[in-house]
């Protein structure tokens, strides 16, 4: 698998995870050898893995969470470290989000997701859109 393929697959898992409550695999997404930090909408940053798996548990947790849909994800290669750009739809609002991952051993891991209010993007994004840098 290719670098950015992996990278994109990492993204999607963490995706998959969220709308479908899964917290096992939202726990192993996230790395457990390098610093790890989130910083969700209106909320303050977190700064260590504990916190970050934590506040996951509790959003997963909520019966009535909103879908959340990744659209348009680009990836950009930084050697070892990736970061993923998307917009994230929930309902007829968007976020922009900022996924960073770690290459550990075959695996992409992530160490930080930021994800804040934004305008519509201009294009119609689907799922299916993405690119690579």
């Amino acid at each position: 698998m290719a670098d950015s393929d992996g990278v994109l697959f990492a993204n999607e898992s963490f995706y998959r995870a969220l709308a479908g409550g899964a917290t096992a695999m939202m726990d192993d997404l996230w790395s457990r050898k390098a610093p790890v930090a989130c910083i969700h909408p209106g909320w303050a940053p977190l700064g260590d893995r504990q916190s970050v798996v934590a506040s996951w548990r509790r959003i997963l947790a909520q019966p009535n969470r909103p879908a959340i849909e990744c659209l348009l994800p680009e990836a950009y290669l930084l050697g070892d470290v990736a970061m993923v750009i998307c917009y994230e739809k929930i309902g007829d609002n968007y976020l922009i989000a900022t996924n960073l991952f770690r290459r550990e051993g075959q695996n992409w891991k992530m160490v930080h997701h930021q994800a804040g209010p934004v305008a519509e993007p201009a294009d119609t994004p689907t799922p299916d859109d993405a690119a690579v840098h």
